[in-house]
């Protein structure tokens, strides 16, 4: 039988192909080596994850930088693009490099239609990753998906939100409130 093998991406190979423009209008995720098209975003996906990052910017002022939608450089090829990304405010370090794990506070996936993937592959890597928080807003239920504890490709620690308030591992002083991810 013959075996069919599989081109795979490496991270420096995906970013000559970004550098030299070959990806310019395709919306691309790097996940384990294999470009993963991203759905273009509804609105109440767009309208609700934009309006929680301002909540952040307001609730950790000057402590971190919210990134929307930006890539993030993992280990095992992966280059996901994540709706929110909380991280260490290093400004132009991030000329150099899209921010590592240990650049990662926590990251957020707002899900409607990606639910299937974010509570998948997405999970998987963020976990092999060593991300020690995902948070996974599921707009369809409204409820908060949060992860901790990542061990292989899994996180120990799940809880299902759906109000009251949650402070996320990295800052145990902030209270997010769980309607504010959802709410109109």
């Amino acid at each position: 039988a013959m075996t069919v093998t599989l081109f795979k991406w490496t991270l420096e190979l995906y970013h000559q192909a970004i550098e030299a423009g070959v990806f310019d209008d395709q919306n691309l995720e790097l996940l384990r080596g294999e470009l993963v098209i991203m759905p273009p975003e509804g609105e109440p996906h767009v309208y609700y994850s934009d309006r929680f990052a301002k909540v952040l910017l307001r609730l950790l002022a000057g402590r971190a930088q919210i990134r929307e939608g930006r890539s993030i450089t993992l280990p095992n090829n992966s280059e996901p693009e994540p709706d929110i990304a909380i991280v260490q405010p290093l400004d132009d370090v991030y000329l150099d490099h899209h921010p590592y794990p240990e650049n990662i506070f926590w990251l957020i996936e707002y899900s409607r239609t990606t639910l299937a993937k974010d509570l998948g592959i997405k999970f998987e890597i963020y976990a092999e990753a060593g991300i020690r928080e995902y948070w996974v807003v599921n707009l369809k239920d409204s409820e908060l998906k949060v992860f901790r504890d990542p061990v292989g490709d899994r996180y120990q620690t799940e809880l299902t939100l759906t109000e009251g308030a949650i402070a996320p591992l990295a800052f145990l002083d902030v209270q997010v409130e769980v309607r504010q991810l959802f709410s109109r």
